[in-house]
This record gives C-alpha cells, sequence and structure tokens, in this order.
C-alpha cells in the first residue's frame, strides 16, 4: 500500500493543471528556440519557461523572440543568467528589459544580485526564485524578506527541491508560503541529486511534498528536470 501510495502522488503532481516545461533540462539542443519550444509543447501547451541559464544564452533568446510575435503558451517565464556572468550589472538587465511585452515573468537568483536597485525597473515581471543550501542568499523566509524590501514589486518563483535541500522537515518552504503566497507567481518542480542538479521527481519527494503543493494549486509548475516516465 506504501509504494502505491507514493506512486498515486507522483501521478498526481504530474498531472497538475496549469504545467508547463523548462528548457533549461534540454541541454542538448540549447540554442536551438524553435525546436525547444516544440519539446516544451510535448509536455505542456499552458506555460513555457524558457531558460538562459549562461549569459551567453540570452542574446540567441531575445534574438529569437523579437522575431516573434506570439507564442503557443498562456503563461510564459523567461530564467535570467545565473551563470557565466559578464555583463555590467545594469547592462543585463537593460537587456532582459528589452523582452517581449508578452513575457508574464522573468525569473533571477537572488545570489547573483549586486545592487537590488538595479532591478527594479522589471517591475512586477521580476521573480525571485529561493536558493537550495549550497547558496548563500536567498534560501528562505528572512532571507527572502531582505529581497523583496528592495524590490517590492516582485513575484516568488517557489522552487520546492530548493526548499526541501534545506531541511526534509520542510519547514523552510512553509516558512517561505506562509510570508510571501501573496507575490507567488509560478512554482520550479524537480528532485535534486547529490550534487543539487535538477532531476526528474522521485516517489519519495512526491510523497514529501504534496503538503506544500496543495498550497500552490493555483500557479503553473514548471518541470525543472524531464517527467518522470520520460
Amino acid at each position: 500500500m506504501l509504494a502505491s501510495s507514493h506512486s498515486s502522488a507522483l501521478d498526481r503532481l504530474c498531472r497538475h493543471y496549469p504545467l508547463g516545461a523548462s528548457t533549461g533540462y534540454m541541454s542538448a539542443h540549447r540554442g536551438n528556440w524553435p525546436y525547444l519550444i516544440t519539446e516544451a509543447l510535448d509536455v505542456s501547451s499552458f506555460a513555457v519557461e524558457l531558460s538562459a541559464l549562461s549569459e551567453e544564452e540570452l542574446p540567441s533568446l531575445n534574438t529569437f523572440l523579437s522575431r516573434v510575435t506570439w507564442l503557443p503558451f498562456r503563461y510564459i517565464s523567461v530564467h535570467a543568467p545565473s551563470k557565466g556572468m559578464e555583463m555590467p550589472e545594469p547592462e543585463l538587465v537593460r537587456v532582459l528589459n528589452e523582452l517581449p511585452t508578452y513575457i508574464d515573468a522573468i525569473v533571477v537568483h537572488p545570489d547573483v544580485i549586486q545592487e537590488a536597485a538595479n532591478y527594479r525597473s522589471l517591475g512586477r515581471k521580476l521573480v525571485l526564485e529561493n536558493m537550495d543550501a549550497r547558496k548563500e542568499r536567498g534560501l528562505d523566509a528572512k532571507d527572502l524578506a531582505k529581497m523583496f524590501e528592495a524590490l517590492p514589486e516582485a513575484g516568488l518563483c517557489f522552487d520546492i527541491a530548493h526548499a526541501g535541500s534545506i531541511d526534509r522537515e520542510m519547514r523552510a518552504g512553509e516558512e517561505i508560503l506562509d510570508k510571501f503566497a501573496a507575490r507567488l507567481r509560478h512554482v520550479h518542480l524537480s528532485s535534486l541529486d547529490a550534487e543539487s542538479h535538477h532531476v526528474p521527481l522521485s516517489v519519495e519527494d512526491a510523497e514529501l511534498f504534496v503538503p506544500l503543493l496543495d498550497r500552490c494549486r493555483d500557479v503553473p509548475w514548471i518541470l525543472e528536470a524531464p517527467p518522470p516516465d520520460g
């Protein structure tokens, strides 16, 4: 019965509506945006996260998006770079501000922010993601409170696997949702391996995450790894 319960939880979570995929896990085709869009559509036509995790990916994404006036998703986020950072921060924010107006959210890691004031021009499109245990900032509600004080229009991307890396009792995740549920824009859903890389959601994590995910039913859940049966 326990195995059946775990499988049921995993199946229920992966059937959540609205669901979407991050192109970040489609690393073999990174930069091939038309192909990545097609791959994301195989998961869901509701939501997508276009991931430019490395700064060198951002120019090609901007070019691609400047050439299309419509994409077949109701909710579109862009994950801003979190590695390979070379642009001065004001220049990076200027490039992010050039994204088309139909982009709903721009996800930024708090630990890469040097001066919060630089990001205020992104307004409500700016979405801050809670970080995993390896990072020094943005891990818990206390850390995030400082960022939201400086960026009052920003929303929250709740990465539940990152919260689980802080404590397996999920207290850090509970506190984040207790304090910032009104800012919640979407969820990042996956498991983490021993090196904190995103991997498909495990049956154990599905069971562990259910209580907090039940508090996030009204926003898109973005898969940051292939679907478990993919």
